[in-house]
């Protein structure tokens, strides 16, 4: 591995690590689930992914770089969506939002109706 390739992979993982921290942050500080998803869907999805990119660029072979890379694709589909179902599933059985919040978008008196232009 050349000295590039280890600085960049270093910058990565230091990179990824700092997202995984905002998100550990997020959700110590953060007030209620709707917004505590959120921290750790976007951040801790982008912490992961530059973790896994560094190892790629570490590697250097075509097997670890193939795998990496697939589960970069993986946290990419799978995290929002789980994060995006867990809080329908917070707010459907009632969980409330912090009194910080502005808006509840979703108190159109049905809470199971699917939300979106019609």
């Amino acid at each position: 591995m050349t000295e590039i390739a280890a600085i960049i992979a270093g910058v990565l993982v230091l990179t990824g690590a700092f997202f995984a921290l905002v998100a550990t942050i997020g959700l110590w500080r953060l007030p209620d689930i709707y917004t505590r998803s959120h921290a750790a869907s976007k951040t801790g999805t982008l912490g992961s992914g530059l973790v896994l990119i560094a190892l790629a660029v570490h590697a250097g072979d075509a097997s670890t770089t193939s795998r990496a890379l697939a589960g970069v694709v993986f946290f990419l589909l799978t995290a929002p969506i789980a994060a995006h179902l867990l809080a329908r599933a917070a707010y459907a059985v009632g969980y409330p939002l912090s009194e910080e919040s502005v808006a509840d978008d979703l108190a159109n008196g049905d809470r199971n109706e699917s939300v979106g232009p019609t």
